[in-house]
């Protein structure tokens, strides 16, 4: 079961509420979203299956079919295959917002269309998605899926979490909490045993990083205590490895969108401190010998974050303008150390980035449900 850490310095800030009914009373209006509402003739899989192209791939000028695609890193092909990546996000945007609207209201129905949706997105026979994604992140001409496509599901960390939010106000049943439970324990167990989910895995940048975000969320979820102990022990042993002496991500400022990539590698190394820490073991203090740790990551961004005319590196070739975004690290870190410039730049960002490519780099989306 998914816990809630309870010491921090600065206690955590309230949500907008009205943001919380605004967002929540959308979703009542929509209708739910099923993995099986959008097929992709390009796919090697089935109905069931979770499809996506790579983001960075594009037709080869030099074939008349356009195959083998090739890559122009950091510049997003806009015709490519994106339909069940965005679905999948904002699946989890509704449950989310539905989940918190219910907390805070009592009203039966944000928690009856929030359990509706997990229902027919993970459990019903005629619309789930199969607990794998053996098709993600595809390349035309080149492969039917790769590792690094289970990076789409990162937002996938915020559902278990409000799931447990539904279970502990008694909205969803046991029965369908336990079905949820193995329908994730499906997916960890892909993650772990495949050979698309060992190559990510074993990721030296983000994707490794945000391969045991996922591991950790769901491990947690599942009650899988073994999975979770690997999890925090290889974000001790592997994952602080990325971090350069000065706490900058070099593989990251060595990409096309250094500012984002930077952004992001922190933020979702604070979620693996959010979520794995405990009394006997915290990894918001963990340093390596040599004083690699997360505060020392916080320390190196912070600076960009709260004056970005100050960023020494390439501006990023695509995007740039939509970063820093609301990111929950900025909530976390901030109220974890007693970090306030954090929460008062968090408090100053628009609640909603206008950008997709923000609203796409956020994993979670209401800290609140994590605190």
């Amino acid at each position: 079961m998914i816990w809630y850490p309870k010491s921090y310095k600065i206690e955590p800030v309230k949500a907008d509420e009205g943001w919380i009914f605004e967002k929540a009373d959308q979703a009542l209006k929509e209708p739910v979203p099923h993995i099986t509402d959008i097929v992709s003739d390009k796919s090697e899989g089935g109905p069931h299956d979770y499809y996506s192209n790579g983001d960075y791939w594009w037709p080869n000028p030099d074939t008349p079919d356009g195959l083998p695609y090739i890559q122009r890193d950091g510049e997003t092909n806009p015709d490519n295959f994106n339909g069940h990546r965005v679905m999948l996000r904002h699946m989890r945007t509704s449950v989310v917002f539905l989940t918190a609207a219910y907390e805070l209201s009592k009203d039966e129905r944000y928690s009856a269309h929030a359990v509706r949706m997990l229902k027919e997105f993970f459990l019903d026979e005629e619309t789930k998605m199969n607990p794998h994604l053996n098709y993600a992140q595809a390349l035309l001409g080149i492969c039917a899926g790769r590792g690094i496509g289970i990076i789409d599901t990162l937002h996938l960390v915020d559902v278990v979490f409000a799931v447990q939010k539904l279970k502990d106000l008694d909205a969803v049943t046991e029965e369908m909490y336990k079905e949820l439970q193995t329908w994730f324990a499906s997916y960890l167990g892909w993650m772990l045993t495949s050979a698309n989910g060992i190559k990510e895995m074993n990721a030296t940048n983000n994707h490794g990083v945000c391969f045991f975000v996922q591991a950790a969320a769901f491990a947690l979820f599942t009650d899988n205590e073994m999975i979770v102990n690997y999890c925090r022990e290889y974000y001790k042993n592997g994952l602080l490895k990325q971090m350069a002496a000065d706490g900058s991500f070099p593989r990251e400022l060595g990409r096309t969108k250094p500012y984002n990539y930077s952004i992001f590698a922190v933020d979702n190394m604070v979620s693996i401190c959010q979520m794995l820490s405990k009394p006997d073991d915290d990894l918001w203090e963990f340093t390596l010998p040599d004083g690699r740790g997360i505060q020392k990551g916080l320390d190196f961004i912070t600076p960009y974050i709260l004056d970005k005319t100050s960023w020494p590196y390439p501006p990023d070739v695509m995007h740039f303008d939509a970063f820093p975004a609301r990111a929950s690290f900025l909530v976390f870190a901030g109220c974890r150390l007693g970090r306030q410039e954090l929460l008062d730049l968090y408090d100053s960002l628009p609640v909603e980035p206008e950008d997709e490519e923000a609203r796409r780099n956020i994993a979670v989306r209401l800290p609140s449900l994590w605190m």
